[in-house]
């Protein structure tokens, strides 16, 4: 392995980058001006850069010899396909275990707890759960094989099953895989103690094992009530992981876990990888000293990244922070094509629902809307679009969707799916309005795009039809069909692509090694953009999975462009 790393490095040596630098984006109503203004390159910190260097010693089809050897243009034959391809195979055990579903025992709960219960009542394979008792975790005793019984979960002793689900993960997240076998030997993130919260499940647990493979020390909680996978839950903590979530929390329950993950004296987080942005206000608000004390913010939703932004322009952000959420592949790949397939699992599941000739507003024709939209499209069912940007507006009409106000379809519609990240997107005078049996979902990070406030109100009645499923019933008997308490819909109710979260996964994981290995000075205390070098390094680790030979450029083309031969190969500014 030492002599393949000298190598990669040395067929790479006569590669430079700029010393220039990602650039903050602090406005909220308007473009950086100054990011627009040049082509920018970027310098990365060492460890990325190395890895970087590798991918840009990649073979294309026209450098092969006629014996088949691929060549570099210096004459340094490195058969780098061939190892990517090699990398992503992964042996997987077999292992037995059995587990015995019992009947749920249940008890006399609040309103919010009733609501809240899903994976008590689930054996979907959205979580492959066998939940034991209604019981909350809060209230068990638990232990690991080693002893340790610092974590909270719904039950330890399914850790063998939830390996299996990380196995299957793996196969289809190679990128995070070829991270592992490249970087693991250095250990980037030797030191990093990162506090997480995110969505666990069996993707999720691929990233954090391979943080952990890079070095780092993590604590993680759940970002949602509802998208834990509790058998992937225990396999973590089997494996060494603290975790603090189970499938179908209250509300007092995931504020309990975040606190229980980073409230502790003997850990302290220097990193932080977030998900909404509620684990980055709890510290912030709680614990002021010790955010003051962290290295960098990693952040993946537009929610959170909203309040970064917010915090950055009242001046109170005393912590870089990298706004994964905008960069290249989180947006065109994680939120267009990883909904676009998601969306139609989770509505199937829980509704059965035919889409063929069906009615459909869909709130919101960003990255996620867009997927939405092509999706139900393609199934014939008739879509509406409703939009508060120009811009996105006409996108949608010249992809043959009629544009509206929610208001003007509301009483026809079969369908409302929402996907803006704002608030009160489907108020009640838009849910008083819906026909009887109207579908209302959302798909965008937090329950706050429906007013969830006011259909808990004294004269309507909830009624728990299945899993995730509730039935909203008006005085007159007229009833709406709400998925997942409004919460994200792909997550709570189905399962999302291994693959497309890779994607996502390792841009995660490059962010937190940027941040952790940046020089001093390199990053203020603001918010940044990925570097778009990093953008194409993660797609170009997944293009072995479709056996895709990329063309290089000549140097006479390179000069003509005025770019590296080697990328960036598009302005920041650019839009894909």
């Amino acid at each position: 392995m030492a002599e393949e790393k000298e190598q990669m490095r040395a067929s790479c040596e006569y590669l430079t980058l700029t010393d220039e630098y990602p650039p903050p984006h602090t406005e909220l109503d308007g473009p950086a001006t100054e990011e627009n203004s040049k082509y920018q390159e970027v310098k990365c910190s060492p460890n990325v850069l190395q890895m970087l260097k590798a991918a840009e010693s990649r073979c294309t089809p026209q450098s092969q010899d006629k014996e088949g050897e691929e060549m570099t243009e210096d004459g340094k034959g490195e058969l780098v396909t061939e190892a990517l391809k090699t990398d992503m195979q992964l042996q997987l055990t077999d292992q037995k275990q059995e587990f015995n579903k019992r009947p749920i025992k249940a008890g006399h709960r609040s309103l919010s707890q009733s609501i809240s219960q899903s994976s008590t009542d689930s054996y979907s394979s959205v979580c492959s759960d066998s939940s034991e008792d209604g019981s909350s975790p809060r209230d068990k005793l638990q232990k690991t094989s080693k002893g340790s019984s610092d974590f909270c979960i719904k039950n330890i002793k399914h850790a063998d099953f939830g390996r299996r689900e990380i196995q299957i993960a793996e196969q289809e997240m190679p990128a995070l895989m070829v991270l592992r076998k490249r970087a693991g030997g250095e250990k980037p993130l030797a030191g990093a103690k990162v506090v997480g919260c995110t969505h666990i499940t069996a993707q999720t647990a691929v990233l954090i094992e391979t943080l952990s493979a890079l070095g780092a020390q993590c604590r993680w909680a759940a970002c949602n009530i509802f998208s834990t996978q509790n058998t992937v839950a225990a396999a973590l903590v089997e494996a060494g992981t603290p975790v603090f979530a189970w499938r179908g929390e209250s509300e007092e329950d995931f504020w309990w876990c975040i606190e229980r993950c980073i409230g502790t004296d003997s850990w302290q987080p220097n990193m932080i990888l977030d998900d909404g942005g509620d684990l980055t206000h709890w510290i912030y608000k709680k614990y002021p000293s010790r955010f003051k004390k962290i290295k960098g913010i990693v952040e993946e939703s537009v929610t959170g990244v909203y309040r970064l932004y917010q915090l950055s322009k009242a001046g109170r952000l005393c912590v870089p922070a990298m706004n994964v959420n905008d960069s290249v592949t989180k947006q065109k790949f994680d939120n267009l094509y990883c909904c676009k397939e998601s969306i139609l699992d989770g509505l199937k599941r829980t509704t059965d629902v035919m889409f063929g000739g069906k009615q459909v507003a869909v709130c919101g024709y960003g990255e996620v809307g867009k997927g939405c939209c092509a999706a139900l499209k393609a199934l014939g069912a008739i879509v509406y679009v409703t939009e508060v940007d120009p811009i996105c507006a006409l996108q949608a009409s010249m992809d043959g969707f009629r544009v509206i106000k929610l208001s003007e379809v509301v009483r026809q519609v079969d369908m409302v799916i929402t996907c803006t990240g704002n608030k009160n997107v489907v108020g009640r005078e838009h849910l008083d309005r819906m026909k009887n049996g109207c579908i209302v979902c959302n798909m965008g990070h937090s329950n706050t795009e429906i007013d969830l406030a006011s259909l808990r109100a004294g004269e309507l009645r909830w009624e728990r039809v299945r899993s995730q499923v509730d039935h909203v019933i008006w005085p007159d008997g007229k009833r709406i069909v709400l998925l997942a308490e409004g919460r994200l819909l792909n997550l709570s109710c189905s399962t999302v692509p291994s693959f497309v979260l890779s994607i996502t996964a390792t841009t995660q994981a490059l962010a937190l090694i940027e941040l952790y290995n940046a020089p001093e000075g390199r990053y203020k205390q603001d918010v940044y953009l990925l570097p778009k070098k990093m953008d194409e390094y993660v797609a170009s680790l997944h293009l072995p999975a479709f056996d895709a030979h990329l063309t290089e450029m000549t140097d006479g083309q390179a000069k003509y462009l005025g770019i590296s031969k080697h990328g960036p190969f598009k302005p920041t500014y650019y839009r894909y």
